[in-house]
C-alpha cells in the first residue's frame, strides 16, 4: 500500500472507531425507556447506566492515557476495542440490573482506553502541516455519532429489539480491533520522555485542559436544554425544533473539519482562542434573536461551526505544546471535555429551574469568555519540529 493510501486507510479506522464509540455513548438516552421497561426500574434509575459510563470514563482516561505512553498507543486501543466489546455483550445480555450498570462502567473504562489513544496516535504519524486536519477528520466521527449513529441506532432497538444494538456495536468493534492492528504503529515514548511525562505538574495539566471545561460548560450547558427550550419556552414546533437542531449539526461537523484547517494554517493557540472569543459573542446574539426563528437558525449553525472549531484546535496545540506526553494530555483533555459536559448540564439545569431558557445563552457566554482569556495567557505559538519530536518517540514495528 502506498503511503498516500495507507494514511487514508488510517483516517477512515480511526473515524470509523470513533463513530463507534460515540454510537455507543448517544444511544444509550433514546434507549432508556425501552431498558427501563424491561428491568422493571424507572427512567431515572436508568439514567445510571450513562452516569457509570461517565464517571468510568473521567477518572479512568487520565491513568490510561499515560498507560499508552508506556505499553504503546496500538496496543492499547486493541486491548480497548476487545474490552469494548465485551462489556457490550454483558450489556446485551445482563441478567439483573446491577450487572447492567456494571457493564457500562466498563464500557466507558474500554472508551477512555480508546478515544484519547487514537487521537495521541493520530499526532504522532499525521504530517506536521496537516495535523490539525487529521485531527478533526478523525474527531468528525464523533460528531457524526451524534447525528447519525443514535437515530439509526434508536430506530434499530425500536424495530429488532435494543440488545441488538450493543451486539452489533460489539461485532463492529471486534472487526475494528483487527483494523487498528493492521494500520497503527506502535509508538511508545521514550525512557527521559516517559520519566519527564509521569512527573508532568498536576497544575500544568489542569491549566492546559482549562479551556476545553469552559468551552464543553458553555456549549453543552446550551446545547443540552435547546430542544426543550424552543419546545417549551419558545413555543416551536416539532418541525422547526428539528430544523433548529439540523442546522447545529450541520455547523458543528464543518466547523470541526475547518478548525483543523485553520489551526494548521493560522496556528493552534490562535485559532482555539478566537473560537472562544466568538463562541461567547455569537450566545449573545442567540440570546437576543431567541423569539425571530429564521434568524435563530441562522445563529445556531453558525455558534455550532466556530463553538466546534475550538476542540480540534486545542487538541493540535496540546501535541504540539506536549510532544513528550501525548498520550496522557489527550487523556486529560478528553476528561476535561466530559467534566464541562457535566458542568455545563448541571449549571443549565440551574438556570432553567430559576431564571428560564431565555437567560441560558447570556450564562454560558460567560463560560466562553473565561476559557478565550485562559487559553490567549497560557502556553505558545511555537510549532514543534517534526525532528524534535522523532527523537523523544520510538515507533515500534508490527
Amino acid at each position: 500500500m502506498n503511503p498516500a493510501m495507507q494514511n487514508r486507510f488510517r483516517l477512515l479506522v480511526g473515524w470509523i472507531t470513533l463513530f463507534i464509540i460515540g454510537t455507543d455513548l448517544f444511544v444509550v438516552s433514546p434507549l432508556l425507556p425501552l431498558i427501563a421497561k424491561n428491568y422493571h426500574v424507572t427512567s431515572a434509575e436508568a439514567g445510571w447506566m450513562v452516569t457509570a459510563f461517565s464517571v468510568a470514563y473521567v477518572v479512568g482516561a487520565p491513568w490510561l492515557g499515560s498507560l499508552s505512553d508506556k505499553i504503546g498507543r496500538r496496543r492499547l486501543i486493541v486491548l480497548g476495542l476487545f474490552i469494548f466489546a465485551s462489556a457490550n455483550l454483558l450489556t446485551a445480555y445482563s441478567m439483573h440490573f446491577y450487572l447492567l450498570v456494571a457493564s457500562r462502567l466498563l464500557v466507558g473504562l474500554a472508551a477512555a482506553a480508546i478515544t484519547p489513544s487514537i487521537y495521541a496516535v493520530t499526532g504522532d504519524v499525521a504530517p506536521d502541516d496537516r495535523r490539525g486536519s487529521w485531527l478533526a477528520i478523525v474527531g468528525s466521527g464523533l460528531l457524526m455519532a451524534l447525528w447519525a449513529g443514535a437515530p439509526i441506532g434508536s430506530l434499530a432497538g425500536e424495530v429488532y429489539g435494543w440488545t441488538w444494538v450493543f451486539i452489533g456495536l460489539a461485532v463492529l468493534s471486534l472487526l475494528m480491533m483487527f483494523l487498528n492492528q493492521k494500520v497503527w504503529p506502535n509508538v511508545i515514548v521514550s525512557g527521559a520522555s516517559l520519566q519527564a511525562s509521569e512527573h508532568a505538574k498536576f497544575f500544568e495539566l489542569i491549566k492546559a485542559i482549562s479551556p476545553t471545561i469552559f468551552w464543553g460548560t458553555a456549549v453543552y450547558g446550551f446545547y443540552t436544554y435547546l430542544g426543550s427550550g424552543l419546545r417549551v419556552e419558545n413555543h416551536f414546533t416539532g418541525q422547526m425544533v428539528a430544523l433548529a437542531l439540523t442546522c447545529y449539526g450541520i455547523g458543528a461537523v464543518i466547523g470541526s473539519l475547518n478548525g483543523g484547517k485553520l489551526a494548521d494554517r493560522f496556528g493552534a493557540k490562535k485559532v482555539g482562542t478566537f473560537s472562544l472569543v466568538l463562541l461567547g459573542a455569537l450566545l449573545i446574539v442567540i440570546g437576543v434573536a431567541l423569539h425571530t426563528q429564521w434568524l435563530l437558525l441562522l445563529c445556531l449553525a453558525l455558534f455550532a461551526f466556530l463553538g466546534y472549531g475550538f476542540f480540534p484546535a486545542h487538541q493540535m496545540r496540546l501535541v504540539q505544546e506536549h510532544p513528550h506526553q501525548r498520550g496522557a494530555f489527550m487523556a486529560w483533555n478528553n476528561s476535561g471535555l466530559y467534566i464541562g459536559i457535566t458542568l455545563g448540564s448541571s449549571i443549565g439545569s440551574g438556570i432553567m429551574s430559576s431564571l428560564g431558557f431565555e437567560w441560558l445563552p447570556f450564562v454560558c457566554c460567560v463560560s466562553a469568555f473565561i476559557g478565550s482569556l485562559i487559553s490567549y495567557r497560557t502556553g505558545s505559538n511555537k510549532m514543534e519540529t517534526a525532528a524534535h519530536s522523532s527523537t523523544e518517540e520510538r515507533p515500534i514495528s508490527r
